[in-house]
């Protein structure tokens, strides 16, 4: 059986792994294949996670998928891939629906007839505002999911700011919105903000992977290496399944003169990921100290 790694299908499907951590913490989807006790994901879960990309794309907004997907559950617990099943019944339309044994449904279970001169009327949610027309963006999530779309590409950076700005006054205590909103500062060169964002994540959740991550890098590049591990230990305690955390606190621990603890995450980033970029590296390092042991 084929699985991959959270981080291989954010590579596949180009979204940030920390989207994907997001959609998998709130049980959008769940990465359900074990391999050497290593949550990854199926074929299979890549369909589904491309459904999702191609509603948001065109316009489904994620609250609205996510509630479809939760009705589909306690409606149909037999269906076996609710999520994947989901289609956008039209173009232009924002209504969702599914196919269970042959019929057409909505996911409350009201039927659809299948008539394309039915669909023309629906239309997106709009409102007018000094002559033009704009979309409303009616909560948190999707604030969040549409700076998803726009944080990884510098021309965009503002915009994705706004999103996540918006989505915290709407859910003050959204920590991914807050730990995205330090990302992207940071990506601009705005260390400060970033800072505030990345603590303002910890304050409301202690664990969050990404920003101790984030926060750790940030602090390390200012040469306070003990805060920096002390928040690499905090990501590591949350996730040690994290390849990237590992080569950081390997360097950081070789950077402090703590070999052995340096080569003990070299050897648990080879086990997690033994032909990437890293892995030539993670093995001279470990020869290397180990020559300078004998």
């Amino acid at each position: 059986m084929d699985t991959y790694s959270l981080r291989d299908v954010a590579r596949i499907l180009k979204v940030s792994p920390a989207r994907l951590r997001y959609w998998e913490r709130t049980d959008l989807v769940k990465s359900l294949a074990k391999v050497e006790s290593r949550a990854e994901f199926e074929f299979r879960d890549l369909v589904c996670l491309r459904g999702i990309l191609s509603l948001l794309e065109q316009g489904v907004p994620l609250r609205r998928i996510r509630r479809n997907v939760e009705v589909l559950r306690e409606r149909l617990p037999e269906m076996d891939d609710p999520l994947g099943s989901l289609r956008l019944w039209a173009e232009g339309s924002e209504r969702v629906v599914v196919r269970h044994e042959g019929v057409l449904m909505e996911p409350d279970g009201q039927a659809v007839l299948e008539f394309s001169s039915l669909v023309a009327t629906e239309v997106p949610v709009t409102e007018i505002s000094g002559g033009q027309v704009t979309s409303k963006l009616q909560t948190a999530e999707d604030c969040f999911a549409r700076g998803c779309r726009l944080d990884s590409d510098a021309e965009t950076f503002a915009e994705a700011i706004d999103c996540y700005q918006e989505g915290i006054r709407l859910v003050p205590d959204f920590a991914d919105c807050h730990c995205n909103l330090g990302a992207v500062y940071y990506n601009q060169g705005n260390r400060d903000p970033a800072r505030v964002s990345f603590v303002r994540c910890l304050e409301i959740e202690a664990g969050h992977v990404e920003a101790n991550f984030n926060l750790a890098n940030l602090l390390e590049e200012e040469g306070d290496d003990e805060g920096a591990l002390l928040h690499y230990r905090s990501a590591f305690a949350a996730d040690p399944l994290y390849p990237d955390l590992h080569i950081n606190m390997a360097l950081l621990y070789e950077k402090m003169g703590r070999i052995e603890q340096g080569r003990r995450h070299w050897r648990r980033y080879l086990k997690l990921d033994d032909s990437g970029p890293w892995a030539e590296v993670a093995r001279r390092r470990i020869e290397q100290s180990k020559t300078s042991n004998d």
